[in-house]
């Protein structure tokens, strides 16, 4: 028995052994005898939306040049969730692709919010499918940032806060907390010195703060999409249909900043509702 061992031993030595030697020079080897690992890179969705910077899924930013054509991602040596040129305040930024990356940040953005939050995607309405995608919708420009089809109200205009939150104002007032006065759903792009004109009266300005909650807006306007808060001098108000998508048509909006309400403040897309006495 130990001899058809060592019969057998010999054999693969002079048999198999030269043809794993010419496997090995022709760089065959490896492949046969171990199947060596492959390095896969991780791939990135990011903006398009820019001509010089990209924001990519993780968070980084880069010049477009700098972005890996095969993965679509940016250096991992770039800051992760910068926000550059974005004032913490208002919680707007300069740039598209900075407002990404800071809403990117798991500290400033939970993905329950996100998932949760009805956003306006570029074919329909709906919620977001991930973060990266619910930014993306953030931080395209609201109601607030236009003061004219062309002019911004700040060049802060690219905003990340929470897309439905409500304002602190108390619960929902009844109409006979208004007295006298007439609640009117103005025309589109018309102010509410203009919607109260035209009934012989005024425009409240001191009940406007009262309007502005969503409940309030949900009683008066369709509100179908969302409640968005906003700071823009047409607030409270509600989008148009007829809107640019990145605009969320068939959305409310309210104000969330401590700002002096308007009368005279419009946008060629929003309706506002107004208090006339």
């Amino acid at each position: 028995m130990a001899r058809w061992a060592h019969l057998g031993t010999f054999f693969f030595v002079q048999a198999v052994v030269p043809i794993l030697l010419l496997f090995a020079q022709r760089g065959l080897c490896r492949e046969l005898i171990t199947e060596e690992p492959q390095f896969r890179q991780s791939s990135c969705n990011s903006t398009v939306q820019g001509r010089h910077l990209r924001s990519d899924d993780r968070g980084y930013v880069c010049s477009v040049k700098n972005i890996d054509p095969r993965t679509g991602c940016c250096a991992d040596s770039t800051k992760q969730y910068s926000c550059s040129g974005c004032n913490m305040g208002s919680q707007c930024c300069t740039d598209y692709e900075y407002c990404v990356s800071c809403c990117l940040d798991p500290l400033r953005t939970s993905s329950e919010v996100a998932l949760k939050a009805k956003v306006a995607k570029q074919l329909t309405a709906g919620t977001s499918s991930t973060v990266f995608e619910y930014c993306l919708g953030r931080c395209r420009h609201n109601s607030q940032s236009v003061i004219h089809e062309n002019a911004y109200v700040s060049d802060e205009h690219h905003c990340f806060f929470p897309q439905e939150q409500f304002s602190d104002e108390g619960p929902e007032r009844e109409d006979a907390d208004f007295g006298d006065l007439t609640i009117v759903i103005a025309r589109q792009g018309q102010s509410c010195d203009s919607a109260c004109k035209e009934r012989q009266k005024e425009c409240k300005l001191n009940t406007l703060p009262a309007l502005n909650k969503c409940n309030v807006l949900k009683k008066y306007l369709n509100c179908k999409e969302a409640c968005i808060g906003t700071t823009g001098t047409d607030q409270p108000s509600e989008v148009v249909k007829t809107a640019p998508r990145h605009m969320h048509p068939g959305s409310c909006m309210f104000s969330t900043q401590k700002v002096p309400f308007s009368c005279q403040g419009s946008h060629p897309y929003t309706r506002r509702l107004c208090p006339c006495g």
